[in-house]
């Protein structure tokens, strides 16, 4: 159903720019709409997802760290079922949940502290000279009790009054708390948006140390980060690379010409192969390059659909197969049955409906994007550099809460 408040249908971009104007529910249909109508698509999912949960700290009505918490789930929870292959949209909902965590824990440890300075104000002072008086010590009663934003924010923004029962308004001191932790939020969510945009620059930075002077690089059904991560070897390294893909060309038509275009005017020449025709290739090629959907906790990889053809054959000939990702797409959990459930695709174009016969004699399903075993990568390349699978571990837990990995947001 289309947004109930816009009356037409938006694109992401306009979606984006309206966010400051617009009502937060009517913004959020508005996103769903889009996702449901696979519009967006790729990394803009997870940067509209940052966006989005952004406008939540920034615009809902939250009184404690519990009550975020859960406007932030319930909204990743809309946006999932909206587009439930998307994996990356759950891990930048476990991002932000982390982050408010750490923000509420942070000022919960500075009242902790506080409070002991409280309690060593009352320890006995140390007995002094009759001709040399010490300092009056402190007491208790003259420091004022620490109050962290932690604490204000888990109290209710009205207090009943145990006399007369009647309200009174949240604390001067509450509000200025509460106003300090969002604005917290809000500038870590801008660091999860920067990280997002600048993931595929960072990748290709790495791209001279993969890619050496004279290498075959076979590149299957490239994402806009293997692309980019080619064209940024292309300015340093000449090399070649096999452009792959099972889709049907029509005639005259140049798959990837753009990616051609910009390869060979860096000096870098371009072969396109079916993939069908992989193995005859394969014992020339020297490395396999993939771009990543989502990398699981086991390894396993989400990518475009035909990437493990590739990636079996160059096992066969034992040749390396690196994987690229930005870590945000790196998803705190195992892949459940669900992973079989790919996402379909247009099937005209392998076949078309002109062909009569073949239409009504095949039923033909165009798998978007498929599951790569964890055996069959040698590398992640991520922008955080080179991993292997025994590190995965290791970053996942340094960027999700471990009460936040087993965050579900898929109804049963």
């Amino acid at each position: 159903m289309a947004p109930s408040q816009m009356s037409y249908a938006p694109t992401l971009g306009k979606l984006l720019k309206s966010l400051n104007t617009q009502p937060l529910e009517a913004s959020i249909e508005a996103l769903v709409y889009l996702l449901k109508r696979r519009q967006v698509k790729g990394d803009d999912i997870a940067n509209a997802t940052a966006h989005m949960l952004l406008q939540v700290v920034a615009k809902s009505k939250w009184q404690n760290v519990d009550q975020l918490l859960a406007k932030v789930s319930n909204t990743g929870l809309r946006l999932a079922q909206a587009a439930p292959t998307e994996q990356v949209i759950g891990n930048v909902v476990r991002r932000v949940m982390g982050l408010i965590r750490d923000e509420a824990s942070e000022d919960r440890n500075a009242d902790e502290m506080g409070d002991s300075v409280s309690d060593l104000s009352q320890l006995p002072t140390t007995p002094t000279m009759p001709s040399r008086p010490g300092p009056t010590p402190l007491r208790a009663a003259t420091l004022p009790m620490s109050k962290s934003m932690f604490n204000l924010l888990c109290v209710t923004e009205t207090v009943q009054s145990p006399t007369t029962g009647a309200s009174t308004p949240m604390s001067q001191g509450a509000s200025a708390n509460l106003h300090a932790l969002r604005s917290e939020v809000i500038d870590g969510i801008e660091e999860i948006m920067d990280e997002i945009s600048q993931a595929d620059d960072q990748i290709a930075g790495f791209a001279d140390i993969q890619i050496h002077p004279g290498d075959y690089v076979l590149a299957y059904l490239p994402s806009p980060t293997v692309e980019r991560f080619l064209i940024k070897a292309a300015a340093k390294r000449r090399f070649t690379v096999f452009l792959a893909s099972a889709e049907r060309v029509k005639p005259g038509e140049v798959p990837h010409a753009a990616l051609r275009k910009k390869l060979n005017g860096l000096g870098v020449n371009t072969i396109s192969i079916a993939s069908n025709g992989l193995m005859a290739y394969m014992p020339r090629v020297n490395k396999v390059v993939i771009g990543a959907k989502a990398v699981y906790a086991n390894g396993g990889v989400s990518t475009e659909s035909g990437c493990s053809i590739a990636a079996r054959a160059a096992r066969e000939y034992s040749k390396p197969v690196i994987v690229l990702s930005g870590v945000y797409k790196f998803c705190p959990a195992d892949p459940s049955d669900d992973v079989t459930e790919f996402e379909q695709g247009d099937s005209s174009t392998f076949v078309d409906y002109a062909d009569g016969e073949a239409v009504d004699a095949l039923e033909v399903e165009n798998i978007v994007h498929e599951y790569l075993p964890p055996q069959y990568v040698d590398v992640y390349l991520t922008n955080l550099g080179p991993q292997t699978r025994d590190h995965l571990a290791t970053i996942m837990a340094d960027h999700y809460k471990f009460e936040d990995m087993g965050l579900s947001l898929h109804l049963p």
